[in-house]
């Protein structure tokens, strides 16, 4: 990437494995997690409790409803009301600036690049042999090598985080380390490294645009803004962007991690993480280009602009074919 944009993926790669590192040590500190054994939450290291203790022993079922109210629906509906406000004004940045699922993906689909040229075993077609910046991209078969263990290592890392949320987590390092783990504790990395595995492995993509809720309720959260920040594109400019890798198409769009066409309208960006990779790429392959790079986030009116322009140039295309 050009020295410009470079900093912008850094910063989104240190935020990346800051959150990662926080949702690993979470639970050992009791930051939050749900306690099986003990049947209550701890957040922030305080012990959570909704107060039913005596409705289940036949007590007073006013007051255990009031303190459901306090304790468990009015925080729930606080921290969705937050996820959800910065999803209208800025899309899906919990996404692709926190998310240690997308983190997994962007790492995998690293791997899988440089070992068959594709992010996922569904594409079609391979990505430039270019970088954006016009660097040879690698491609090294023996990665393949790394591809499968990486993708077993994290779903066992995933699947034994998970169960420290759970589980007393020193208890549950001490199994692994001592070979004592409880039977059901046994079954449930099992069967969660499997699932992971293969979600890994096969459909990480088609989990973050179709299967996880959080990313769903985010995106139609966006959706409904048409003030909310996009990626804008210089229409004007079409040809300078059309082939901008030299006969092997957009660099944006070999860049994308979630597979998509930066430069499409919006109701077909509904999956984007804002993750910027498309505006960094473009900045590179424009790097010597004197009107400068092609894609840029925009947002307000600017916004507006953008997906009115780019619907007028869908109907003038569809006009057109209509004429031939």
């Amino acid at each position: 990437m050009s020295s410009q944009k470079a900093p912008l993926q850094r910063s989104r790669l240190l935020t990346q494995v800051g959150f990662f590192v926080l949702f690993t040590l979470t639970p050992l500190f009791d930051l939050f997690r749900y306690d099986l054994t003990e049947r209550h939450a701890y957040i922030l290291t305080y012990p959570w409790h909704l107060g039913i203790d005596d409705l289940l022993a036949g007590g007073n079922g006013q007051t255990a409803a009031v303190n459901i109210l306090l304790y468990l629906f009015l925080p729930l509906l606080g921290l969705a009301a937050l996820i959800i406000g910065i999803a209208w004004k800025w899309g899906r940045l919990y996404c692709g600036w926190l998310c240690p699922h997308f983190s997994v993906v962007e790492t995998l689909n690293r791997l899988m690049q440089t070992a068959s040229g594709k992010h996922s075993v569904w594409d079609k077609h391979a990505t430039p042999p270019w970088e954006p910046d016009g660097r040879p991209a690698r491609r090294d078969r023996r990665y393949w090598l790394l591809v499968v263990p990486a993708a077993l290592g994290f779903a066992f890392l995933w699947a034994v985080v998970g169960l420290t949320y759970l589980m007393p987590p020193f208890q549950v390092y001490h199994g692994l380390l001592t070979g004592t783990l409880y039977r059901g504790e046994v079954i449930f990395l099992v069967a969660a490294t499997t699932v992971l595995s293969l979600e890994f492995l096969f459909a990480r993509h088609l989990f973050c645009r179709f299967g996880c809720a959080l990313g769903l309720f985010q995106s139609f959260a966006w959706m409904v803004n048409k003030k909310a920040m996009v990626v804008g594109f210089e229409r004007d400019r079409l040809l300078d962007c059309a082939d901008c890798m030299g006969g092997h198409g957009s660099a944006c769009d070999a860049v994308c991690p979630m597979r998509l066409k930066p430069r499409n309208i919006k109701r077909w960006m509904f999956a984007c993480t804002q993750c910027a990779q498309c505006v960094s790429a473009c900045a590179s392959s424009n790097q010597h280009n004197p009107d400068g790079q092609l894609l840029h986030w925009v947002s307000g009116d600017a916004a507006k602009r953008n997906e009115a322009g780019f619907s007028a140039l869908s109907q003038r295309d569809e006009d057109a074919g209509a004429r031939r």
